[in-house]
């Protein structure tokens, strides 16, 4: 079976295309299962939509779980479309997250952590005048926050769980191998998922999220695997998913899973 759970569209205010146009993809694809998983609104300020071309605005949500629902309808029989969305992990507004949230029909809900210290992951600025103590400062602040993002109890998968590398290469490079091995066990324990994320090509990294030797350590602890492009434009869905296939096989895993109705589908590689 072959699926790709994380799409994105124009309604998160960075990608390109309606989710008709990332369902008609998946087919040509030849998925049977994609997942629609939109970035939440920001729900950690009063405004309406805090970041208009970060994630949708508040009143949005309400329209596109309607919007999803439908389409599932409409294409059953030759796809399955499952309700998804991604969400940011902020310990300080979490709550609000998981109250908001529990309020629609999600199959899954993907947990990522996209900042740390009011910065995002990806700004390349972040690393300057940094030596190597406050480089792995940070690293360990970034697993610490996954390791809590999967003990919150929102989640089914987690989602891009390297992606600090994607402008700043040499994270990868930081020493912080405990962080990392205590954020897979704990992942592990929780019986949650990573996703490998094939959208790091975009990215000066390049390759996906997580790189093979955290997938290697991830095989070692345990640890369930799914897939997801995170396609913000829909001629990437389902990219690269045969060459992810291929090398969990080779790691070692036997399956990857998905979810439906936040129950766990396991599927043999």
């Amino acid at each position: 079976m072959k699926f790709d759970l994380h799409t994105h569209h124009v309604r998160c205010g960075h990608a390109n295309g309606t989710i008709r146009d990332y369902i008609e993809a998946g087919i040509s694809a030849g998925l049977q299962v994609i997942g629609i998983s939109d970035h939440t609104p920001y729900f950690g300020r009063e405004e309406e939509q805090a970041f208009p071309k970060i994630a949708m605005a508040k009143s949005e949500l309400v329209h596109y779980v309607e919007e999803v629902l439908s389409l599932k309808k409409e294409y059953a029989g030759k796809i399955d479309v499952l309700l998804g969305i991604e969400s940011d992990f902020f310990p300080e507004f979490a709550e609000v997250y998981r109250k908001t949230l529990n309020k629609y029909p999600f199959d899954y809900i993907i947990g990522s952590v996209h900042s740390t210290g009011g910065v995002s992951i990806f700004n390349k600025n972040r690393w300057k005048n940094h030596d190597e103590k406050a480089r792995i400062k940070v690293k360990e602040t970034y697993y610490d926050l996954i390791r809590q993002s999967a003990k919150s109890g929102m989640f089914q998968i987690l989602g891009h769980i390297d992606a600090m590398k994607g402008n700043y290469p040499d994270f990868s490079k930081i020493p912080a191998e405990k962080a990392i091995d205590d954020t897979l066990q704990t992942i592990a324990e929780e019986r949650i998922a990573i996703e490998i994320n094939t959208s790091g090509k975009t990215k000066l990294s390049g390759g996906w999220y997580p790189s093979d030797e955290i997938l290697e350590r991830a095989h070692y602890f345990g640890v369930y695997v799914t897939f997801g492009s995170d396609a913000h434009k829909p001629e990437r869905v389902g990219d690269e998913w045969e060459e992810v296939r291929s090398k969990l096989k080779e790691i070692g895993f036997e399956s990857w899973v998905y979810f439906k109705q936040k129950e766990m589908q396991v599927v043999p590689l």
